[in-house]
């Protein structure tokens, strides 16, 4: 009896190629690659038709992170603002600095967003979108409170910021954007 022939796999479609090129434009922002690498794999994704060239634009590639990323500072600023992508976690770490991130206008693909704080002295400001719920239970404060004041009604379908870790003598503030 021959063998059965296996199913060919389906030509790669729009959404196949969109998660391709998201991960070399990651692999290259985040300094795994070159430019001129990030050229060459995105015209092979671009112009590949089965999911094996896909696949070969993709080797070697580191995997795909768990959606979390750190920023640490020593003494410095951290700030992040604009149409900034929002990992899954966040940790933010500093010792002496100021911390602000504003989250009105970044583009947060999760429902539920993980944000750890480990702070020293210095005080951080988080601005959250006005749909989004925060809770702050598991955020422990060494010196000053936490200013917040939870909205009343909660718009459905916003995100939910959950605030941990630690702050020392700083204070956090949190406040719902405007627009």
């Amino acid at each position: 009896m021959p063998p059965v022939p296996k199913e060919p796999r389906p030509l790669i479609n729009d959404d196949d190629r969109d998660t391709a090129v998201q991960r070399v434009q990651e692999a290259y922002t985040e300094g795994h690659i070159s430019h001129e690498e990030m050229d060459e794999r995105l015209h092979q994704i671009l112009t590949a038709k089965t999911h094996s060239a896909l696949e070969t634009a993709l080797d070697s590639l580191p995997e795909q992170n768990a959606a979390t990323s750190t920023i640490a500072a020593l003494s410095r600023r951290i700030r992040r603002r604009g149409a900034w992508r929002v990992p899954r976690t966040l940790k933010v770490e500093s010792a002496l600095g100021k911390v602000h991130l504003d989250l009105s206008r970044a583009v947060i693909e999760h429902p539920v967003v993980d944000i750890e704080l480990q702070l020293g002295t210095g005080r951080a400001k988080i601005t959250v979108p006005r749909d989004a719920t925060v809770d702050v239970e598991d955020l422990r404060t060494v010196w000053k409170d936490t200013l917040y004041k939870t909205r009343r009604p909660a718009r459905p379908g916003g995100p939910k910021i959950r605030i941990s870790g630690t702050m020392g003598l700083g204070r956090l503030k949190i406040r719902h954007a405007r627009r």
